[in-house]
């Protein structure tokens, strides 16, 4: 059974670990997806340490709006939600749920947390926002059978040493 508690920085390595396991078979599909010069912008140094410094800010910056899902004494998953007042609207900035424990209702325990979250703070929508490449396949898959709605973005790159 997993449950939903809040975070504490004991775990902060522990939940860093497991994101970067959570994301190790999404990157080389991004990596393959999008244009080269836009990927060696985002993660010169990889995308391993650009995740690892990205999520710890959110950690360490916030770690009030985290929470963490276990399963015993086991970490199994977390969910960073910010709340965006100015728009009635909650987000679910961060999901990670360890690879041997997807498709088995943790994500989906943390986003409804996440909603939980927002009701809370009398927001009136979620928003959720995702790659549209290969890799994050699975996570649209989940949040659409959450229920979230598709919202049409583009965004543009342009090479500015061509």
């Amino acid at each position: 059974m997993v449950r939903i508690v809040d975070y504490t920085p004991e775990y902060r390595e522990e939940v860093l670990a497991l994101s970067l396991r959570a994301w190790e078979p999404v990157f080389p599909l991004v990596r393959d997806a999008v244009p080269g010069f836009v990927y060696e912008a985002f993660y010169p140094m990889g995308w391993e340490e650009r995740q690892y410094r990205d999520l710890a800010t959110v950690l360490d910056g916030e770690p009030e709006n985290v929470a963490i899902a276990l399963e015993g004494n086991q970490l199994v998953g977390w969910v960073c939600t910010r709340l965006h007042p100015e728009d009635s609207m909650s987000e679910v900035y961060v999901l990670a749920v360890d690879p041997v424990h997807q498709r088995k209702g943790v994500g989906r325990a943390l986003m409804d947390h996440s909603f939980e979250a927002g009701r809370k703070a009398g927001m009136s929508m979620v928003l959720v926002e995702t790659g549209d490449d290969p890799g994050h396949a699975p996570a649209r898959r989940a949040y659409e059978a959450a229920g979230f709605e598709r919202w049409p973005v583009a965004r543009y790159f342009k090479n500015l040493a061509d």
